[in-house]
């Protein structure tokens, strides 16, 4: 951060002297040449006498070029803010593509369990067949929906700009003489820390509500993770998939049986660090005085750092997790064997409606049997009739058993339009690989 602004130190010395405001070039020179020369140590015990950091970082600057050129018609913020909105520009790149690594890796695995047909459930009880790439496949779209949100945030993310001690460019105006060229400073600034859009009218900070946003849009990018991180967490616990479990790796110091989904509770711990700072910037927005104050600065200096770090380890564990994960065909077999009966309740009960029987009637007796058979399922009572018997004895519904046993046959592979949906949305993903090539190959970092 302190290389960033002396950067942009040299940067408005540059324009200036561009602009009329002449510099020598030997002046320019002496701070270029110590622009890597960071003591943390001698900044911070000149923070101790000014009590103001950024007045310490100047006269340590200056100190080591021999000059006293630099922050020349600027306040404080006109460095820091500036400074922060390039590093979280970048940040916002860096995620974006990271972003599109992750989306075209949940395509990948949504095309490869395409056709494994899974129990699906709502509200966390079997409801209807599915496949476990129509999971993949939601999951997939919402991060997509999220990273086209962040797509457009980038593409429109505004500079504060070197706008003065409360926003009117008065000393630059005072400097220059001459508005065209305090103006003309401001857009050079702008292109050279390669922002897309600048504020017009500002004051000493940039509204906190774009603080705000910013969040905002990490807690978009992290919803799909968590949601599948849940739901693998859920599944692990009936033994239908795992995150993968590394050799020599430990569940639990005590029970050696353990193998606990670890990276998915990484994952939903990031994604609650990341709603806490999400609520601290809440606080701020539309909280400000006029100007900043410290009281602003000294929850920015932790929501901004820390909400990219615990995305940017969220977005590397779920990268992680889609190369190692394990999927267990053959048990979930035998969970869509066991629960299939409760799966076709709903078809039960459109075959019954296309027999001229009243909505409310028919879902009234599918559910009284269903129910009856899950009580008895639970008592452990082996010689009860099975549903599909109770159904097929019931004459209001009007369907007789071989009509029942068809039923079955069609909903063991009835996922509705669960393929077609996959393959619409994996098709939707060429323009992302057109733009991040690279996207595709991304390795994640290692974690422990």
């Amino acid at each position: 951060k302190i290389r960033l602004e002396r950067e942009l130190w040299i940067a408005v010395l540059k324009g200036q002297n561009d602009l009329g405001l002449k510099v020598d070039d030997a002046v320019i020179a002496a701070y270029e040449r110590v622009v890597d020369q960071i003591d943390l140590e001698s900044i911070e015990k000149r923070e101790e006498v000014t009590r103001h950091d950024v007045k310490a970082r100047i006269e340590e600057f200056c100190a080591l070029a021999g000059e006293q050129a630099i922050h020349r018609g600027m306040t404080s913020r006109d460095l820091t803010e500036n400074v922060e909105q390039l590093q979280v520009f970048r940040s916002l790149e860096v995620f974006r593509e990271k972003a599109v690594a992750l989306l075209l890796r949940i395509g990948r695995e949504a095309e490869r369990w395409k056709d494994l047909v899974m129990v699906g459930r709502s509200h966390n009880v079997p409801a209807q067949p599915t496949t476990l790439g129509k999971r993949l496949a939601s999951w997939g779209e919402e991060l997509q929906r999220a990273i086209e949100a962040l797509d457009h945030f980038i593409g429109t993310y505004p500079l504060r700009g070197i706008k003065g001690a409360v926003g009117t460019q008065l000393d630059m105006l005072t400097l220059f003489g001459d508005e065209e060229k305090a103006r003309q400073l401001d857009l050079r600034i702008r292109h050279h820390l390669g922002l897309p859009e600048s504020f017009g009218s500002v004051g000493q900070v940039y509204p906190r509500s774009l603080d705000q946003a910013l969040i905002s849009q990490y807690c978009r990018l992290a919803a799909a993770p968590s949601n599948f991180a849940r739901a693998l967490r859920l599944m692990a616990g009936h033994d239908l998939m795992t995150e993968g479990f590394a050799p020599g790796q430990t569940g639990s110091s005590a029970m050696p049986h353990k193998v606990n989904s670890r990276s998915c509770e990484r994952i939903e711990g990031f994604k609650n660090l990341l709603h806490g700072y999400l609520a601290m910037a809440d606080n701020l927005s539309g909280g400000q005085w006029l100007e900043g104050d410290v009281s602003c600065s000294v929850v920015r200096r932790v929501i901004l750092p820390d909400s990219a770090f615990a995305l940017d380890g969220l977005l590397e564990t779920m990268l992680t997790i889609l190369d190692q994960w394990e999927v267990f065909p053959g048990r979930m077999e035998s969970e869509l064997e066991a629960q299939l009966p409760f799966l076709a309740s709903t078809t039960v009960l459109m075959k019954a409606l296309q027999k001229g029987l009243g909505r409310e009637t028919a879902h009234s007796l599918v559910k009284k049997h269903a129910l009856a058979a899950a009580r008895d399922l639970r008592e452990g009572k082996a010689d009860a009739p099975s549903l599909a018997e109770r159904w097929a004895n019931e004459p209001e519904l009007g369907l007789s058993a071989s009509e029942i046993e068809q039923i079955l046959i069609d909903v063991r592979c009835g996922v509705g339009l669960a393929r077609e949906q996959i393959h619409s949305w994996i098709s939707s993903l060429a323009p992302w690989i057109e733009r991040f090539p690279s996207a595709a190959d991304y390795q994640p970092k290692r974690l422990l």
